[in-house]
């Protein structure tokens, strides 16, 4: 039973992770437009004659021509948008954000139907063609026809009425915002990844599993990781975090048996299948790089070119909301608990140099950014966890004092300091 559990969940994680690509929704509707045509077929001789006859071959053909060929301009319309949108958004807030963009459900959808409208209308004509429907029986095939128009209409209104905002600052933001926060939850909800917390040293006399090619930990399997562990006897220590970049040949895991020797071979081969290590970092089990994608957007915002503390203001605020979810990973006990993984917690200072390290930095002669900052950094030292307190409010300090180095006019200083908490104003 807990090896089909671990397949399941292994499978449900796999299958979240191929459902955010755009080919495998077009496939899927792809595919489903061959089986719509097909069932059509199917129905085709349940249906009584007089009715079956009261629609003629000619209707659905206008019907299937005009599907036809509108969706291939459309879809090529909203291609050429999407390349347009992101070029736009790498080149005016940050690259890292594009990937984000990609993923769009909305957008992803939309062309899947145009798509797959498209699939379908191209089988009808040629079944057509082929004698497959007959001119006396085609009603099945109009009224099918008439239901995909309907669904083409439908994604076509959701369509124009999302790209009102698709792309924009305020909207990308959003997203980067609503994306980085599930991941920041759902990493919450099941702390330390369903894994025991790694607070102390690895024990001595544990044997190294190395990256076996260059790039960053991408994404893990817990509960795969957990039964190789189960099957072999052995303790598995995750040294290092998800987005951390290995270097080939560098320490990824520690391994501590249990009992007798394993052939480490065969469980470096089986370690290799639960884990993933590529050339980009993404946002899934990473919220640490939403929250650094956030600090790039607000860090461009107050570049030379761009000049718009509005924007960085707003980044602040969001990082703000994000990190108010924050929670000491090893305060509670997962769930779940996969006995034999022990995975490093996260660690509020670090999220704060994620979120505010760049920003904080390209902003420090800005009097109204640096206020909004510490308004934040105030509100996070009440957070009621005191990990999260504490990295606050030394924070906080750091960046007061590096503002005030910047801000040379004496009143602005005075007023930067007033909005600065009690606790961390200069004596």
């Amino acid at each position: 039973m807990d090896k089909l559990n671990t397949l399941i969940t292994t499978a449900i994680r796999k299958g979240r992770q191929y459902s955010r690509k755009l080919w495998v929704r077009v496939v899927i509707m792809g595919l489903l437009a061959v089986f719509v045509t097909l069932l059509s077929q199917l129905i085709e001789p349940f249906i009584p004659e007089e009715i079956a006859k009261s629609l003629n071959g000619g209707s659905a053909d206008r019907l299937l021509q005009l599907i036809a060929v509108a969706m291939l301009s459309v879809t090529i319309f909203s291609i050429t948008v999407m390349v347009s949108v992101f070029q736009s958004s790498s080149s005016q807030w940050t690259p890292r954000v594009q990937r984000l963009i990609m993923q769009d459900r909305t957008t992803q959808n939309t062309l899947a139907v145009f798509i797959g409208a498209y699939v379908y209308a191209l089988l009808g004509i040629i079944l057509r063609e082929l004698g497959v429907y007959v001119d006396e029986r085609a009603f099945v095939l109009f009224w099918v026809t008439v239901l995909v128009l309907a669904a083409i209409v439908i994604n076509l209104i959701r369509w124009v009425l999302h790209l009102q905002g698709f792309g924009q600052l305020l909207d990308t933001t959003r997203q980067v915002e609503s994306v980085t926060r599930a991941q920041f939850r759902d990493r919450l909800a099941r702390p330390c990844l369903g894994g025991r917390p790694l607070t102390k040293a690895v024990p001595e006399g544990t044997h190294k599993i190395t990256a076996w090619e260059s790039g960053y930990l991408q994404h893990i399997y817990p509960e795969a990781l957990n039964a190789t562990a189960e099957e072999y006897d052995v303790r598995i220590y995750l040294t290092q975090t998800i987005g951390h970049y290995a270097f080939i040949n560098a320490p990824l895991l520690e391994v501590e048996p249990m009992g007798e020797e394993p052939d480490w071979d065969a469980l470096t081969g089986d370690l290799k299948n639960s884990i993933s290590l590529a050339d980009v970092r993404e946002y899934e089990q990473d919220p640490r790089f939403g929250l650094i994608v956030m600090g790039e957007i607000g860090s461009k915002a107050m570049s030379p070119g761009v000049n718009d503390p509005g924007t960085a203001i707003d980044v602040i605020t969001r990082v703000g909301r994000i990190l108010s979810d924050y929670q000491d990973e090893t305060a509670t006990e997962p769930e779940t608990l996969l006995a034999h993984l022990y995975v490093a917690p996260l660690d509020a200072a670090d999220l704060l140099r994620d979120g505010f390290g760049a920003l904080s930095r390209d902003s420090a002669g800005t009097l109204e950014v640096q206020m909004r900052l510490q308004q934040t950094f105030s509100g996070l030292m009440r957070h009621p966890d005191p990990g999260l307190c504490k990295a606050a409010k030394d924070m906080a300090r750091k960046e007061l004092a590096r503002a005030l180095q910047a801000i040379t006019f004496e009143p602005d200083q005075q007023t930067l300091i007033q909005s600065a908490d009690p606790e961390v104003r200069p004596k």
